[in-house]
């Protein structure tokens, strides 16, 4: 296959990012934090999850967040919810705010157990005889399709490394019961919050996928960055022509439930966005305005993140070509003279100046 056209990349900072971070950041900054994000050129955004605050006491503020933030036209904004509690409080938002019908009709199963136990206080058993169900209710809607989400499907830090058979017995369990319903499996979803997967067992799978199952036409890729290596998975997807991610700005983001906490980060928004126009694939974004809610982001959470864009700018071209004569640059503060100016390192030793002899 080849690289999609375009690619819709759903920002999960407000969500996935500030879940992590400390229960103690004001509102207004959450809110400049979201206001800045609504100017990048996303155009689905969550705004966070409307879950118990004991066990994500940094979400006990999304009430007011809803309530206050102003959206900005063009964009779909969304939320996490994980039952019908969550779900009602969030649709009291709608249409400002819309969890309503995402995806359509869809399951989740994760493929460590433990995890399962862990993060959604259910078992993987459980999961699965739940789908049923959700079958029959997609039958009375007259459903056409269905989405097909797998949960850690490639390792687990409490179970070990999943093969590609163990990724295929428990997809074909799941395509199964759907197929009893008499509806198709057009779309699967590949959400990992551990960071097990690597760039040739994303590969492999979307191969094995899409050979066994014509009917998917559909692909998702949610995977944290935990080792470093998921841009590299998310390039394969798009080579494989995938063409619906989530990131987060700075890589920001993590699980408490999965042991590795904000170092299972996402892949930072403004590199896969780079990555993304340097391929010549359309993404909406506007890389400027990406890197300065980058910054903001760090100014917000109070700390640094991860993204590389953000810290060493796109590729300079044309008119934003460095001088030739520039003095030294040696930390991050200066490395931001790309988007603050020349002042960030002056006083610093130059190496050559124009006309110089050189020394032999």
């Amino acid at each position: 296959m080849a690289f999609p056209k375009s690619v819709t990349i759903t920002d999960d900072t407000m969500r996935e990012g500030l879940q992590i971070e400390s229960a103690d950041i004001p509102v207004s900054e959450k809110l400049r934090l979201l206001d800045a994000l609504g100017e990048t050129g996303a155009k689905v955004i969550s705004i966070g999850s409307f879950a118990h605050p004991k066990w994500t006491p940094s979400m006990a503020c999304i009430d007011e967040i809803a309530e206050q933030f102003v959206p900005k036209p063009g964009i779909k904004y969304t939320a996490a919810v994980f039952n019908k509690k969550g779900f009602d409080r969030a649709d009291a938002y709608y249409p400002k705010l819309d969890v309503r019908a995402k995806g359509g009709f869809s399951c989740h199963v994760e493929l460590c157990d433990t995890f399962s136990r862990r993060n959604y206080n259910r078992s993987q058993a459980q999961q699965l005889a739940a789908i049923p169900a959700m079958v029959e209710s997609a039958k009375a809607a007259g459903a056409e399709g269905a989405t097909v989400g797998l949960g850690n499907l490639f390792g687990s830090n409490y179970e070990g490394r999943f093969s590609l058979k163990q990724r295929m017995d428990m997809l074909e369990h799941i395509v199964g019961l759907w197929h009893a319903g008499g509806i198709p499996v057009t779309k699967v979803s590949f959400v990992e919050a551990m960071g097990w997967n690597m760039p040739h067992t994303v590969a492999e799978t979307l191969e094995a996928i899409s050979e066994k199952y014509p009917e998917v036409t559909k692909f998702h890729m949610r995977m944290h960055n935990t080792r470093g290596v998921t841009i590299a998975s998310y390039y394969e997807a798009l080579k494989f022509g995938v063409d619906s991610f989530d990131t987060s700005i700075g890589g920001m983001g993590g699980c408490p439930y999965c042991g590795n906490g904000r170092a299972a980060g996402h892949v930072p928004t403004e590199d896969f966005v780079d990555l993304c126009q340097e391929l010549g694939i359309e993404t909406g974004y506007n890389l400027d305005k990406l890197i300065e809610a980058a910054a903001i982001a760090e100014e917000v959470v109070g700390h640094a993140l991860w993204g590389h864009i953000s810290k060493a700018g796109a590729r300079p071209t044309d008119d934003r070509l460095y001088p030739r004569d520039m003095p030294f640059v040696e930390s991050l503060a200066e490395a931001a003279h790309f988007r603050n100016g020349p002042g960030v390192y002056e006083g610093q030793l130059s190496p050559w100046k124009e006309g110089d002899a050189l020394s032999s």
